[in-house]
């Protein structure tokens, strides 16, 4: 069988009881961390707690070539994810293929920056739309190219009046910061002739789950000179506000009551 196991958010503790009895059960236990990562917690520590050896995969050893997916028809493998397994379509497509082979599978729970948001933030999880991911930059020709997805997306959810999950990459062990994303985003926004994001609301999120998370809220422009110190970063960019949803940013995110006074509806 197939375990997907979800390690929560932060670090080796975040894992529910369950999810850490199967895996000490299991015959053997893989890993992918470019999806998401445990930014608190190393291989090691992982490997200490679970008293297994956690076999880190590739993007390609999960996405193109999982060769070693036929060991769980004879035995029980773990394979683990930061966050909630079948966040990322990813994982979803793995499990496709597990069962197209016989398979059997099993997923384990766990949270997610998803499911965390309305806590850390006070938003509503009823008021968010598609998400997206922010990319780094790629050179095509010797030209650099910043990809304008994420602008629309964000466009679009603002005008049907839904907030947006932006998702910042990761490059192995490069981690997009909320400065950077946001720089990216108003360098598109400005491409299109548009100045209304430098003044929208949008709050940036760094190591949630843990006891150093922080949480601002501020206008866009604002928010790419503040320091979120260490990685993981998430942004958020909310659309018009409940009133309620104001009150929690400016108690929990420390927004400017100017900015949240502008953006009830």
């Amino acid at each position: 069988m197939l375990f997907f196991i979800g390690l929560g958010l932060y670090d080796e503790k975040d894992i529910s009881i369950r999810g850490l009895e199967t895996i000490r059960a299991a015959d053997e236990v893989y890993a992918e961390f470019y999806t998401s990562h445990l930014i608190g917690a190393s291989v090691q520590d992982l490997e200490k707690i679970y008293g297994k050896k956690v076999n880190i995969l590739s993007r390609n050893e999960v996405e193109e070539n999982p060769s070693w997916l036929i060991n769980a028809k004879d035995m029980d493998l773990a394979f683990l994810v930061g966050g909630d397994p079948m966040i990322s379509t990813t994982h979803l497509d793995l499990r496709l293929r597990a069962i197209e082979m016989g398979i059997k599978t099993r997923v384990i729970h766990s949270s997610s920056i998803v499911t965390a948001i309305s806590g850390l933030t006070g938003l509503q999880n009823y008021r968010f739309s598609r998400s997206t991911t922010i990319p780094f930059p790629y050179t095509s020709r010797g030209n650099r190219v910043v990809p304008e997805t994420p602008y629309n997306v964000l466009k679009e959810n603002l005008e049907r009046n839904l907030h947006t999950m932006l998702f910042l990459d990761i490059e192995d062990t490069r981690y997009m910061t909320i400065n950077e994303g946001a720089t990216l985003l108003l360098e598109t926004a400005e491409s299109f002739d548009d100045e209304s994001l430098k003044d929208q609301l949008s709050i940036g999120i760094a190591r949630a789950g843990s006891e150093q998370a922080t949480i601002k809220a501020d206008i866009l422009e604002n928010l790419r000179k503040f320091d979120f110190g260490d990685p993981l970063h998430f942004l958020i960019v909310p659309a018009k506000l409940h009133f309620m949803e104001a009150r929690a940013l400016l108690v929990l995110a420390e927004a400017p009551q100017d900015v949240t006074d502008k953006a009830i509806y």
